[in-house]
């Protein structure tokens, strides 16, 4: 099994540190950063036992058809959705992560 971020999920994350602390959620970029470093490494770690479903179709006009994503919660106010595009390649199953986003910014097309 492996999981890989589409350089657009990279970019995502990268974009999150400087969105985090310059929208005052944390204080110091140093925090910033190692929120996203947990995140990563929650989703790197954990993703193949997260319940999986299909994503809405909003996404999958967007990301393409066969998508799923998965929940991670972060805090009382804060879950993380990952879609990923799940396949197997010489008998390995991958995740292929293509869009990271939160409640925030995109409840209302989840459940």
């Amino acid at each position: 099994m492996k999981i890989v971020f589409h350089p657009v999920a990279v970019d995502i994350m990268v974009e999150l540190v400087a969105i985090l602390y310059y929208m005052k959620y944390f204080s110091y970029e140093y925090d910033a950063q190692e929120y996203v470093d947990n995140l990563s490494r929650d989703i790197e770690k954990n993703l193949p036992m997260k319940q999986k479903k299909r994503a809405p179709h909003y996404f999958e006009t967007k990301y393409g058809k066969g998508l799923y994503y998965a929940i991670f919660k972060k805090n009382k106010r804060t879950s993380w959705y990952v879609l990923f595009h799940l396949f197997s390649e010489n008998e390995e199953l991958i995740y292929k992560i293509v869009h990271i986003t939160n409640n925030h910014v995109d409840a209302k097309y989840f459940e």
